[in-house]
């Protein structure tokens, strides 16, 4: 495939992505004073397995950048609670201005933050759901907050995010994960981001070992990767970095790699790639 076909798919993807408009929450509530501090929550639209409904968490991507925030999501969490799940979606910081990644410590706070009010606040506003039985999922930079999120109990121990959150997690599905923040920023992911999450050149390797998925392993949690083989956003070279890395910490994880599929389909419910990423939930969390 030439760089030119190539290109053009993966905008005919994005474009497919984003064309679904936002869907309304059945509630929201905040975990915090800041008005990105807030959960979307989607009841379940119908019976999904035995008993109550597991628990979806989803943390949207967009390089951890001000302009994307979670109603390009929306029709994601939409299409699992069709398929019978509870959906907690996430909003936390991002970076200031439109082009800026992340602000450190502000993002971590928020992820940590909102992960630690989930129990209760599922308790509250999804009766039908269990907290018990969880799964984080993300795309892309939420990809990478999922699998951070799953490993805080082996951040270093003066972390103030370390200790792990009271959700029970059944498992991680991390969508075209930025996993690796070390391979991200050689292959210049998203045109620095993962450098500017952490605060640039300066505190770059400072702040990695508390932020980086690839370097907090193992975390004893089942954890799958789905990633498209023709995604120029997150090359699949991210993600194997983080399998490998697994491996060597003696722990196992799933990759899902899709034929002919790039970065936004994975997340797009018109997309033959979005019903596997349900079935590897579905497969962690019934």
């Amino acid at each position: 495939m030439t760089d030119d076909v190539a290109a053009a798919r993966a905008a005919a993807e994005e474009k497919s992505a984003f064309s679904h408009a936002p869907v309304d929450p059945d509630a929201t509530a905040a975990y915090g004073d800041h008005p990105d501090q807030v959960i979307d929550f989607f009841a379940p639209r119908r019976a999904g397995g035995p008993g109550p409904a597991p628990v979806v968490v989803v943390l949207h991507g967009g390089a951890w950048r001000a302009p994307y925030d979670r109603r390009h999501i929306s029709p994601f969490a939409d299409f699992l609670a069709r398929r019978g799940f509870a959906v907690a979606n996430v909003e936390y910081r991002r970076g200031g201005g439109d082009s800026l990644a992340g602000r450190w410590p502000d993002t971590f706070d928020d992820v940590a933050a909102a992960l630690d009010a989930l129990p209760a606040l599922v308790r509250e506003l999804l009766p039908q759901a269990d907290p018990r039985r969880t799964v984080l999922t993300g795309h892309s930079a939420g990809g990478h907050l999922a699998l951070w999120g799953a490993a805080r109990h082996v951040l270093p121990t003066d972390s103030p995010w370390r200790g792990g959150s009271p959700v029970t997690l059944r498992g991680v599905v991390a969508l075209a994960p930025i996993a690796d923040l070390a391979i991200a920023d050689k292959l210049d992911v998203c045109e620095g981001a993962a450098r500017q999450l952490l605060g640039g050149d300066e505190h770059f390797a400072q702040r990695q070992p508390y932020a980086d998925p690839a370097l907090l392993l193992p975390t004893g949690i089942a954890t799958t990767l789905v990633q498209g083989r023709t995604d120029l956003d997150v090359p699949q070279a991210v993600a194997e970095s983080y399998a490998e890395a697994a491996s060597k910490a003696g722990e196992m994880v799933g990759v899902t790699l899709l034929e002919d599929v790039g970065h936004f389909p994975l997340i797009d419910p018109a997309a033959d790639a979005c019903a596997v990423v349900v079935e590897e939930i579905a497969q962690l969390a019934w």
